[in-house]
């Protein structure tokens, strides 16, 4: 078989394979749907799926709920919930199986969230929660493009590179996390400057460059277009760039060892961003407005170790998650934020799969940012807290506190209800401490 042979060949298994879904779906689905043991809801397609993987395309269907009840507290006191969810369709394309292009990979998803946010009921409508007790909702209730991007390794993997549309956080600052507050999941130095580093499911175009010193140890820069259009709903399929204010550059180092003879496995992240889009410098506010504008820049710290193994098996155990965001004082309305969480995999034996976590947030709000609402007050001479005008005084910090279990019902199935108590919603003191109860589920089709 000559060279362009072995090129197509893949590629008709491939089209193949797409082409008789459609006929081996009917009897597939209900020979081996629903099965405890698959890692789909829908099995294996007759088989189809596994086919489609073997020749370098892989297909992921992904349905994630957060719902949340007031039972307590916070700015409005009715115990109502709110619903919210997001649907992830996506497709990987092993280019050295389908091209024999090696070490290269394509990748597209698309995503949709819908759904209400009950922070906005926990926390004052004019000044909204720090976080979020659904982290689901965040970034816009909108369908988007969320991946479009083509990886490559060079140099046996020494150097691996990756652009198109790309989000931050699926790089850097990351790791897995199954906290339904927004301040325990990954990526947290983007949810305290969410105006420069966009999350998921924000894409923007860019890339990173990362080095693999060692087996555990690698060196990564990303370049990302800060596009204020990306963000907005009905926006999540636009790719010009007419509206470009500038740049987002991270960098970080990153170590990834195992200890010990039951080979713990940790994540070490130390990072530092900056920004080339000027914003508010809130030091300058005077004569009804901002005076000054500046650029952005932070650093964050992200340490993910597992602390035990029970049996022998590092897949079960105690570990811990401790995670820092540093931000400049001119710019960003929230400086500091500070976190602490422990989980617990496979807690019973009769139970190997579930988890059980537990954390603590601290989230700290710009002195120089509460200044200025005091100053914007008085300038309009308001002093009545109810006043629909008024600013309400965001000052000192807001805690999040979180603890869940996660049972895993099936391989594609998981329920997680969890408890959560909010600690001044939005660092405003006028506002009641806020109890939470919430329910979450994942579900792989």
């Amino acid at each position: 078989m000559n060279k362009k042979t072995a090129h197509v060949f893949p590629l008709r298994r491939v089209a193949a394979a797409i082409l008789t879904f459609g006929l081996l779906s009917g009897s597939a689905l209900a020979a081996d749907a629903f099965s405890y043991d698959s890692d789909y809801m829908f099995g294996d397609w007759g088989g189809s799926r596994t086919q489609l993987e073997k020749a370098g395309v892989k297909f992921d269907v992904n349905y994630t709920m957060e719902s949340a009840a007031n039972l307590g507290g916070g700015a409005n006191t009715n115990t109502t919930m709110r619903y919210s969810d997001q649907w992830a369709f996506g497709a990987s394309f092993d280019l050295e199986k389908l091209l024999d292009w090696q070490d290269a990979q394509f990748q597209i998803t698309v995503t949709n969230r819908d759904g209400q946010n009950l922070s906005d009921q926990l926390a004052d409508r004019r000044t909204g929660q720090l976080s979020s007790v659904q982290e689901v909702y965040g970034r816009g209730q909108t369908w988007r493009l969320t991946q479009f991007w083509l990886r490559k390794g060079l140099f046996n993997d020494l150097i691996d590179l990756k652009a198109g549309r790309v989000t931050v956080g699926e790089d850097f600052d990351k790791f897995d996390s199954l906290f339904q507050n927004l301040a325990f999941g990954s990526g947290q130095a983007g949810n305290w400057r969410g105006d420069r580093w966009f999350n998921w499911p924000v894409s923007q175009w860019g890339g990173r460059a990362k080095l693999n010193i060692t087996p555990e140890v690698f060196f990564q820069v990303g370049f990302y277009n800060q596009n204020t259009a990306n963000y907005d709903r009905g926006d999540g399929f636009r790719f010009d760039t007419n509206n470009s204010e500038g740049n987002l550059v991270p960098v970080e180092l990153g170590w990834e060892p195992t200890f010990g003879p039951d080979k713990l496995p940790g994540n070490y992240r130390i990072g530092y961003y900056y920004s080339s889009v000027n914003g508010d410098v809130y030091g300058s506010w005077r004569d009804g407005g901002y005076q000054d504008k500046d650029h952005a820049y932070g650093g964050y710290i992200l340490a993910q170790q597992q602390l035990t193994a029970q049996g022998g098996d590092a897949s079960r155990g105690l570990g811990v998650i401790v995670q820092a965001v540093m931000n400049d004082h001119k710019t960003s309305k929230t400086d500091n934020y500070q976190s602490i969480a422990f989980t617990w995999k496979g807690p019973f034996d009769a139970r190997p799969q579930d988890e059980i976590g537990v954390g603590a947030a601290r989230i700290h709000v710009n002195s120089d940012y509460t200044h200025s609402l005091r100053q914007q007050n008085s300038t309009n001479g308001e002093t009545d807290f109810d006043s629909p005008t008024y600013l309400p005084i965001q000052e000192g910090a807001e805690y999040n506190y979180e603890i869940y279990y996660n049972a895993h019902l099936t391989n594609w199935l998981a329920l997680r209800p969890n408890l959560q108590y909010v600690t001044a919603p939005g660092a405003v003191s006028e506002v009641k401490d806020a109890f939470v109860g919430g329910i979450s589920a994942n579900i792989v089709f």
